[in-house]
């Protein structure tokens, strides 16, 4: 027996923000909305939901409200790839743009990927293009 990965929760201050955030990055769109909770996920789950059983959609990210900001560092994170055609250089420069700042973690400069943290300290890496 096993279980299926339902979906990731983000603990935030900011549920709204976060969830618009995090769906402009990840070009997903919102499925829920509430003062509570907002849930967003990629095209393809709304495009398949009537002909594909949940369990087979994947999932998505729910953001939920906290009264305390980011502590410490994550101990999970995102991994995020540009596609074949974007490189890692433009796809950092865009998330800054949307509000991304670069984070040390003790990475050393010649590994492949760039750490950044969203609008509320949540750390994720950017890896060069992959597909």
């Amino acid at each position: 027996m096993s279980v299926r990965w339902y979906t990731v929760v983000v603990d935030c201050v900011d549920v709204g923000a976060q969830a618009r955030w995090w769906a402009e990055v990840l070009g997903w769109q919102t499925v829920y909305q509430a003062p509570d909770e907002v849930v967003i996920v990629p095209p393809h789950a709304l495009e398949k939901a009537d002909s594909t059983p949940v369990e087979e959609r994947g999932p998505g990210l729910v953001f939920v409200p906290v009264p305390e900001g980011k502590q410490v560092k994550n101990r999970l994170h995102m991994d995020l790839a540009p596609r074949a055609a974007d490189d890692q250089a433009a796809e950092v420069a865009r998330l800054e743009s949307l509000g991304a700042t670069r984070v040390e973690v003790g990475q050393t400069s010649d590994v492949g990927w760039i750490v950044l943290a969203d609008p509320e300290g949540n750390e994720f890496c950017v890896l060069s293009s992959r597909d």
